[in-house]
């Protein structure tokens, strides 16, 4: 057999799979690049699909929050997010490029957004950009990008139908755990995870406080998160939780930065 030829390492001849490999690296702790940093991501559905009356006042409150605390703004899609993978898969398109013609939407949202914290120092960075993050924070600039995890063509495939899994929700929760986050902070235009929508029944009740394992066993037939980030969340190395919180009511973006019971809060 041919002699392969091998540079020392701790890993040298590891398939980088045997499970007692993965045990010993487990503890190993990594580098937090902005542990004061603030990850708020604002849903097109749930806040910029309403317009002006629901935006401006958002844009003040995170641009006024941004002076006293390192945030960075992630922005979802919305409703035409919603209406391009109609089109699309009833074109037949495989759900990477799905994926791609979605990540378009949330772009878009994302230098709209920019240009109205342009007050604030609203600046536009993509994902290839998340490495300069520590420079822009200290030169007094509030980041903003959009939030669909650059996968594309690569979407994974979903457990079901063909909606791509790797969305805004679960683009923010990755990015806030890599940038090593204080937290993880999902605007929304509802007060939290309810047992069922509000809007359509308004007896739903509202979850305070559950852990990722708790929900995904509770098998909702419908989230106002993706469920993706859930198990997610089970393996995350920094950001041990999410807080999903009503953007339409001032004051509770900063609540949830300060800690403070407001909205839903989902453990690891």
């Amino acid at each position: 057999m041919p002699h392969r030829h091998e540079v020392n390492n701790k890993f040298q001849g590891e398939t980088l799979v045997r499970k007692g490999l993965m045990r010993q690296q487990h503890d190993t702790p990594t580098l937090r690049l902005v542990p004061e940093l603030n990850v708020v991501k604002i849903g097109g559905h749930g806040a910029i699909d309403y317009g002006r009356e629901v935006v401006m006042p958002l844009m003040e409150e995170i641009g006024e929050l941004s002076k006293q605390y390192k945030m960075l703004v992630v922005t979802g899609g919305g409703v035409r997010v919603r209406h391009i993978l109609d089109i699309g898969i009833d074109l037949g398109m495989p759900t990477g490029v799905l994926a791609e013609l979605a990540g378009k939407i949330s772009e878009q949202n994302a230098v709209i957004v920019t240009l109205l914290l342009s007050k604030w120092g609203g600046s536009r960075i993509k994902t290839g950009d998340l490495l300069d993050l520590p420079t822009l924070l200290h030169l007094g600039l509030l980041p903003v990008v959009h939030g669909t995890p650059p996968y594309g063509l690569f979407e994974h495939p979903p457990a079901m139908g063909l909606i791509p899994p790797h969305r805004t929700d679960t683009g923010a929760l990755l990015m806030a755990d890599v940038l090593g986050a204080k937290s993880c902070i999902l605007v929304k235009n509802v007060d939290g995870l309810f047992t069922e929508d509000p809007h359509v029944n308004p007896k739903a009740e509202l979850i305070e406080e559950i852990t990722a394992d708790d929900l995904i066993k509770l098998d909702m037939e419908d989230m106002v998160l993706e469920r993706k980030m859930l198990h997610l969340l089970r393996d995350t190395v920094n950001v041990k939780e999410i807080r999903i919180v009503n953007g339409h009511k001032r004051g509770n973006i900063e609540r949830a930065i300060r800690g403070e019971k407001v909205g839903t809060v989902i453990r690891a």
